[in-house]
């Protein structure tokens, strides 16, 4: 085997193939302006530098550009620290050259702590929401509504010990062992999806009609309706009033919330109990702009793997979901910039 040193150039003609064969990321660089955010960054992690001794923290910027990866991919942070190391597109999406350190997973692990207990995610998100605004971007053509299962790292329980959970209790037991305790999922429940039980949260979101971007979303554990987040969802800054959603949402409460509120009412009928629907053409039209948000959920699930989440807890589950919706918004935008829908 030659043991040649590779050269500048080699490495500059490996990016223009990488770039040729349509690297996403570079595209992302190019449309995002990733400075906006520091001021949300920098406010979120204010108190963590008491001091200028010791080594300096890794640039706020470079660190959360890391966690747009780790959305993007879904990886774990083992994964995401060899990824870095081994991958040309990364490393050219965060700037870094051959010979610069990469953060370890250690130190990606106890930056998103950081935000997770800032709870910056919501910041984070309402940032780039007006950063899609000032593009040109905002909110028309009415909203849409929907729910989405993100399972997560089931729990072995006893009986007993889940009833203690299910009405918001601490088995003892896991109090005497903080490291059981540390590893014991307090928030996520089981729900049911047509006969399949699911256990992990629900990605409650709002997207607007004629851009698919995500502008309201709530996280909860599975076991939340999806008609009581309704309240939650509400954009009041779309241009046009009507909303959608499918049939769940239909109750007497979210149906005067909608009066009360200002919006036009565009969610499914229910079908009686023999399962005859009285409105089934009406229901027929409406799910043809309703049917967009599956687009939304598919593009998580299948292009970004965002159907499963790593962590324990509601506090970090909202951080990583919401991290889901920030980042498929960051790729819609690429891809309305590159269709040229304004």
């Amino acid at each position: 085997m030659k043991n040649v040193q590779p050269g500048f150039f080699d490495l500059a003609d490996r990016y223009e193939q990488l770039s040729n064969a349509g690297d996403p990321l570079i595209k992302l660089n190019e449309i995002i302006k990733w400075e906006s955010f520091r001021k949300v960054l920098d406010k979120a992690l204010y108190k963590d530098r008491k001091s200028n001794a010791g080594r300096p923290p890794y640039d706020y910027i470079l660190m959360f550009k890391i966690l747009v990866l780790q959305s993007l991919y879904n990886l774990s942070d083992h994964q995401l620290e060899f990824q870095i190391r081994d991958r040309l597109s990364f490393m050219r999406f965060l700037d870094l050259d051959l010979e610069d350190k990469v953060p370890d997973e250690k130190t990606l692990w106890e930056f998103r702590e950081k935000l997770v207990k800032a709870n910056a995610i919501d910041k984070l998100f309402r940032k780039f929401d007006h950063y899609l605004e000032m593009k040109g971007y905002n909110a028309q053509c009415g909203s849409i509504v929907d729910a989405s299962i993100v399972t997560a790292p089931k729990q072995r329980n006893s009986r007993d010990d889940n009833k203690k959970v299910k009405e918001g209790k601490t088995p003892e037991d896991w109090h005497k062992n903080p490291n059981k305790l540390s590893q014991k999922d307090l928030d996520a429940r089981w729900t049911k999806k047509n006969n399949t039980s699911y256990y992990g949260y629900k990605d409650h979101i709002n997207i607007d009609t004629k851009h698919k971007l995500v502008r309201k979303f709530k996280v909860t554990p599975a076991s939340q309706s999806d008609p009581s987040c309704l309240k939650d969802l509400l954009d009041k800054n779309n241009t046009d009033n009507k909303l959608w959603g499918d049939s769940a949402y239909r109750t007497p409460n979210n149906e005067e919330l909608l009066e009360n509120n200002g919006f036009s009412d565009r969610m499914h009928y229910k079908p009686t109990k023999g399962g005859w629907c009285p409105n089934a053409r009406l229901n027929d039209r409406r799910s043809k702009i309703r049917k967009r948000i599956e687009h939304v959920f598919g593009f998580i699930e299948n292009s970004m793997r965002g159907k499963f989440i790593r962590t324990i807890g509601l506090k970090r589950a909202t951080w990583k979901i919401g991290m889901m919706n920030l980042v498929y918004n960051m790729c819609r935008l690429e891809q309305l910039h590159r269709i040229g829908v304004s």
